[in-house]
């Protein structure tokens, strides 16, 4: 196994892309807060992400959904330890340190219930009536993940043709193994809800850091109507609709939501990540199982 790890040199010394992401969220939310001379637009402000698919060698799905991509997380034959600390620090040295909020313990709970919530949509009352705060002090807690890139909303795509659609934005976690971590989780079960769960996200956020490392323009979002008919990513303005499914032989009711995506938008291309063992295409659908879709997507032959 051989995993591609950047070394990047601060202040006279070389640090690893892993030591950044343990460490780098302080800093950007004490950036956005204080203010700093940012040397009028000469500073570049880029995002780091964990590890993608595209940079291990024999990358191995099933571990990368129950450890997630942190690189010492995804290498460890048990990351639950690591999990917990990663998890602790930043507790510990973001929130407490930096009395970010006044009841870490309500924020722990909302940790949880974030987590419960990753790739649902965000509801902020009925997070609060879980978490025992109002729902502004849940809106603030969302922003501290954001702020400090512990995870990221997806808008609903917006644009109406025939159907209702819901406007409420999306929320995920920015790693699976965080997310497992946080629901306590076990070893996951190919073919479990949960794995089908975990599955989604990881897509999603294989996504994201794709759009972003390439400085795409297109944006990503997710479509559903109010009758609940849904896809899963709606990438640019329509160009590409991908549904996601942990389904080992796709059959036409994991493709309804791609279906009545394409009488309003015909344009789109339409993808159905599976894991199936063949790429094939089905009624003008292509299905894809994930790994040959994450390679097209790297291979930029998506979007």
């Amino acid at each position: 196994m051989e995993v591609l790890l950047c070394f990047i040199m601060i202040n006279g010394s070389f640090t690893s892309l892993y030591h950044i992401l343990y460490y780098r969220k302080s800093s950007a939310r004490k950036l956005r807060r204080s203010g700093v001379n940012l040397l009028g637009g000469r500073a570049l402000w880029n995002r780091l992400f964990p590890l993608v698919s595209a940079e291990i060698q024999d990358f191995d799905l099933d571990r990368a959904l129950n450890n997630g991509m942190l690189p010492r997380h995804y290498l460890a034959v048990n990351a639950k330890k690591r999990l917990q600390g990663y998890v602790g620090v930043y507790l510990k040295e973001e929130i407490m340190a930096e009395s970010i909020v006044r009841n870490l313990p309500s924020f722990s709970r909302f940790l949880e219930a974030a987590a419960l919530t990753s790739g649902e949509m965000v509801v902020y009352n009925n997070i609060a009536n879980d978490c025992g705060v109002s729902a502004k002090t849940v809106k603030e807690y969302f922003s501290i993940l954001v702020d400090t890139m512990l995870g990221y909303y997806v808008p609903a795509y917006s644009k109406t043709v025939k159907r209702k659609l819901i406007q409420a934005p999306r929320f995920y976690l920015f790693d699976v193994g965080v997310t497992n971590y946080l629901l306590k989780r076990g070893h996951l079960e190919n073919g479990s809800p949960e794995y089908g769960h975990v599955l989604e996200q990881f897509v999603i956020l294989e996504m994201t850091a794709y759009l972003h490392y390439t400085d795409s323009e297109e944006a990503l979002s997710y479509w559903r109507t109010s009758s609940n008919i849904e896809v899963d990513a709606i990438l640019g303005d329509a160009k590409v609709a991908v549904e996601i499914k942990s389904t080992k032989e796709a059959r036409p009711k994991d493709m309804k939501g791609l279906k009545a995506f394409s009488e309003e938008h015909p344009q789109a291309r339409l993808i159905l990540v599976s894991q199936d063992a063949n790429p094939r295409v089905h009624d003008g659908i292509e299905i894809m199982p994930v790994k040959y879709f994450l390679s097209q997507l790297w291979s930029g032959k998506i979007v």
